[in-house]
């Protein structure tokens, strides 16, 4: 009798995981390629704006050595130190030399004669302490607000939010801390109206901080309000939120559950931008309650025409805003892949 032949053939799960596999590393090469590709453009990015930086210096009147030189210093000194300092050379030329060199951590050379990575040790941290405080109040304030008023869209909550919102929004920093400084320290005299230098360098009390992060929180927190507010209304008419909403879930069960994960997008895209505004308001803030962080050393060296400087803030605060823009595009990137 002829043996029977049996056919046996492999479980579906089983034939369906190489195939899962596959998409998967598809799925993470396609990711890392675009991660590579956005940091690629930003690095382009951030060296044309570097050489605008030193274009533009250049372009302003007078220079580093007439405007670093010593009361009554004669013409031959101004341009003996002129020629100390590369100014005699072509501005591509001191370009080059201090983008190549930037890479090993070389920032250059000040115009009075320090190390630029030694000028900046010591105000750097005292900068991103208030960046940073205002930042997380800012994240803080603008969620609890925005779901606050989508909770109660065209009620009373939702139009007060609106209104203060935009008017905080529409107010700029200095405007801002004039008014805390008439109201908390002049009036009151419940804060101090400058920063006094600790031994360490940074504030003597975390009080000084109280004032200058609010001038900073204050204008992103209106424009982070409306943000949230606007992608929460956008996710609202989303199909499953309506149908969450009319299985009878809990107002605050179908905005944090269901509203909230799809608004993340435009969430993460506001606060990635507010970075590059706090950074900006930190100029003015840091130079009106006498901060020392790194907006004064701006401010100075704007003043001195020192290029080095000027460029080497800039290149600090670029590389911190492309860190926070790359993380809103991760954000961005898996909300959108959980979706699909």
């Amino acid at each position: 009798m002829a043996d029977a032949v049996t056919h046996t053939s492999a479980p579906p799960e089983a034939a369906a995981e190489p195939v899962a596999a596959a998409s998967a590393a598809h799925r993470s090469a396609a990711v890392v390629l675009r991660i590579g590709a956005v940091v690629g453009k930003r690095l382009l990015m951030l060296l044309a704006l570097l050489a605008v930086v030193f274009a533009a210096v250049d372009l302003l009147p007078g220079d580093a050595a007439s405007a670093t030189s010593d009361r009554g210093e004669g013409a031959a000194g101004v341009a003996a130190r002129r020629h100390l300092l590369g100014l005699d050379r072509p501005v591509w030329e001191r370009f080059w030399d201090w983008i190549t060199a930037l890479p090993t951590g070389d920032l250059g050379t000040s115009a009075r004669g320090e190390r630029v990575s030694d000028l900046l040790a010591a105000p750097l941290p005292n900068t991103i302490v208030l960046g940073s405080t205002a930042f997380v109040l800012t994240v803080a304030a603008a969620l609890a607000l925005g779901i606050w008023a989508a909770a109660r869209p065209r009620g009373i909550v939702d139009r007060v939010v609106d209104l203060t919102s935009t008017a905080a929004f529409a107010l700029p920093e200095f405007v801002v801390s004039i008014g805390l400084l008439l109201v908390l320290s002049l009036w009151t005299g419940w804060l101090p109206a400058v920063t006094v230098p600790g031994a360490d360098g940074g504030p003597a009390s975390w009080t000084m901080l109280i004032m200058p992060v609010l001038a900073l929180a204050v204008p992103q927190t209106g424009w982070n309000t409306r943000i949230v507010r606007a992608a929460l209304a956008d996710q609202a008419a989303a199909p499953h939120v309506e149908a969450a909403r009319l299985d009878g879930l809990s107002v605050r069960r179908v905005l944090l559950r269901h509203t909230l994960p799809g608004a993340w997008p435009a969430i993460a895209t506001g606060i990635a931008t507010s970075t590059g505004m706090l950074l900006g308001g930190t100029v003015i803030v840091e130079t009106l309650f006498n901060y020392p962080g790194i907006g004064t050393v701006l401010a100075g060296a704007v003043a001195d025409r020192d290029t080095p400087v000027i460029a080497a803030v800039v290149a600090c605060a670029a590389t911190l805003i492309t860190v926070v823009l790359l993380l809103a595009d991760l954000v961005r990137a898996r909300t959108l892949g959980a979706r699909t």
